[in-house]
């Protein structure tokens, strides 16, 4: 063959392959802004906006969230990253990592020859392998006095003993059951406020103050009402206003609307709560009787003060029930206190369900931010052992499902066996960036623990980040929730395959009825 025919044919190939490569690079390039942030030793991110705020992070999905990224195939990986951390709530750094390895290695097959087909159905096989060895490998805690929970909190926490005796409080405090509730999300009781004292308490905090300064900042024994609209009288049209029938039944309901805040005060209530606003009448009312008002309470905490309570949200049409009904409704709090300092209500003892909150301090904005990110990677990680266990971390487990996953091999036909390549190597990727981003080298530092591993029997076995020497994961203290793991994998395996399986990229227009149709675009356009 002529060195004419072979550059066409090396043409012809990168051609076919423009697609992938584009779409790969951008998966690496993604990869690469988080994976120095991995391990113990992982550095921090400054992201930096137009205006100059700053935001310094070691959180996979902040960075990844918050960086621009217009390629398409990126902002796959970052939803990716989104539905990671809303299902787990931890390890997008991770699955990240692992995506962008079993990206690359499939181009490199693919660009060997490999057929797409053949390198997806290994990765197929390779993930579910590796999930279901990782599943089996899973460790039960002890219940939550397990000395394991504070570690598994100290890794995702950092080293930030502070935040992890918050978060182990907390779930001591919220208990088994409910940290295993899957619309549970323990950390979502995280609060941060700047010039706050570290502190975790039974009750909830709204991210609100009363509605004026002459109602109470405090009160005790409170029957609490909440209710899920506005504390106004309700509203008639215009048009309805102008004629003599419509003008009268304004009156009647503005009759009503008194009758309704009577009797809240008759009832003996203490605290309302209200999702919209309050009218100033009923502002004057409500301080008269000398009732604790809050209006425009998010919903998400209109919600947990009413889970707390025990109080059932009820609109203001609701309000019309007699006093007996009505009184089904109310929830309790022993204590319901303004912190004018913070700036916030805090409800404390509620007779509804026991709930947790940390609140987590620091000296500036941008710190407390931070420190609010670790405590709720903390706060996943504790609820994600206690829901589906513990493995080794330090890229151990890894390690081991890969030289189990490179057995498949032996089982798999034809050319899938590179997609299993491809799962093998990204299941080491972990192991290979936390030595790098620790000052060692993985190529040496992999052969030491895949020999030890081996030799003593023990999977738990890595890199002590400190000496460079081999250590025991689990006699470290070094512990991942499993959950965390099995999702991290599946969500790489999930992104990978996608990317894979995107042959041509094309743009697309809107045509003037609305309908999206094809344009003609050529190479140069599409890289």
């Amino acid at each position: 063959m002529s060195l004419k025919q072979q550059a066409a044919k090396g043409a012809d190939v990168d051609e076919r392959l423009s697609a992938l490569i584009t779409n790969s690079n951008a998966i690496r390039a993604i990869a690469s802004a988080v994976e120095g942030t991995l391990g113990p030793k992982g550095l921090d991110t400054m992201l930096v906006d137009r205006f100059g705020e700053v935001v310094i992070t070691n959180d996979g999905v902040t960075i990844l969230t918050t960086m621009e990224a217009n390629h398409p195939a990126a902002k796959m990986l970052i939803n990716i990253a989104r539905a990671q951390q809303a299902e787990i709530g931890d390890g997008t750094t991770s699955a990240t990592v692992m995506a962008g390895a079993l990206v690359g290695e499939g181009v490199e097959q693919v660009s060997k020859g490999v057929p797409v087909t053949r390198v997806i159905e290994g990765i197929r096989t390779g993930i579910k392998k590796a999930l279901e060895l990782m599943r089996e490998r899973a460790v039960s805690i002890k219940g939550l006095e397990d000395p394991v929970l504070k570690q598994v909190a100290l890794i995702a926490g950092r080293d930030h003993e502070d935040i992890a005796d918050l978060v182990v409080a907390a779930a001591g405090m919220t208990g088994e059951e409910k940290l295993k509730d899957p619309s549970f999300k323990l950390s979502e009781a995280i609060f941060s406020e700047e010039g706050a004292d570290n502190e975790v308490f039974m009750g909830v905090i709204l991210n609100k103050e009363r509605i004026s300064k002459h109602m109470p900042a405090e009160v005790s024994e409170a029957r609490v009402l909440i209710i899920d609209d506005a504390l106004e009288p309700e509203e008639l049209e215009d048009e309805a206003l102008a004629t003599e029938a419509g003008f009268a039944r304004y009156q009647e309901l503005q009759e009503e609307f008194r009758n309704n805040l009577n009797k809240i005060v008759e009832m003996g209530v203490k605290v309302v709560l209200v999702d919209r606003g309050i009218d100033s009448f009923a502002e004057e009312v409500l301080t008269d009787a000398e009732i604790m008002a809050v209006q425009r309470v998010s919903n998400k905490e209109l919600r947990k003060a009413a889970e707390h309570t025990g109080a059932r949200p009820i609109k203001r049409t609701g309000l019309r029930k007699e006093a007996a009904d009505l009184a089904k409704y109310l929830g309790r709090a022993e204590r319901v206190f303004e912190n004018e300092k913070l700036e916030h209500i805090r409800i404390l003892g509620g007779g509804g369900k026991p709930m947790a909150t940390i609140l987590v301090g620091a000296a500036t904005e941008e710190v407390v931010g931070e420190r609010a990110r670790i405590a709720k990677d903390a706060a996943a990680s504790v609820q994600a052992s206690v829901k589906g266990g513990i493995v080794p971390g330090g890229g151990s487990i890894e390690l081991a499902l890969a030289r189990e996953v490179e057995k498949v091999r032996e089982n798999v036909r034809g050319m899938a066996v590179y997609g299993i390549d491809c799962v093998v190597e990204a299941l080491q990727r972990p192991f290979f960036q936390i030595v790098a981003n620790s000052g060692f080298n993985p190529l040496e530092k992999i052969g030491d623990v895949v020999a030890a591993q081996l030799k003593e029997g023990r999977e738990s076995l890595a890199i002590d980040c400190d000496t460079g020497d081999v250590a025991d994961m689990f006699a470290l203290g070094v512990a991942d929730p499993a959950l965390v793991k099995i999702h991290a994998l599946k969500a790489a395996g999930e992104i990978a395959e996608a990317i894979l399986r995107i042959d041509t990229i094309i743009k697309k227009r809107e045509d003037s009825g609305g309908q999206f149709g094809r344009d003609t675009i050529d190479n140069d356009e599409l890289r």
